[in-house]
């Protein structure tokens, strides 16, 4: 029923290609239009309008200033990049 269309993204001018999976999604969400915009310029646009907040904390581990994208909560732990990253290969 659909096949991979080939489109060129408003923004940076590139070729993408607006899937059969895709299109499918969007008949069944109803969106009459395609996208105008590859996925990257997609992303970028909506940190652009939506920017993450970050907050401070105190690594658990090893007590070095994080950055998180939480609020972090008094009852469970915060690690820093590092550390979260050590913890992860164990």
């Amino acid at each position: 029923m659909f096949e991979d269309k080939t489109l060129v993204c408003k923004e940076c001018g590139q070729e993408f290609v607006f899937t059969a999976g895709e299109q499918e999604f969007y008949q069944e969400k109803g969106f009459e239009n395609e996208p105008q915009r590859c996925k990257p310029c997609r992303d970028a646009r909506k940190r652009q309008n939506h920017p993450r907040e970050h907050f401070e904390a105190t690594c658990a581990k090893c007590g070095a200033t994080a950055s998180v994208p939480f609020k972090p909560s008094e009852d469970r732990p915060v690690y820093c990049d590092a550390c979260f990253a050590e913890m992860k290969n164990q």
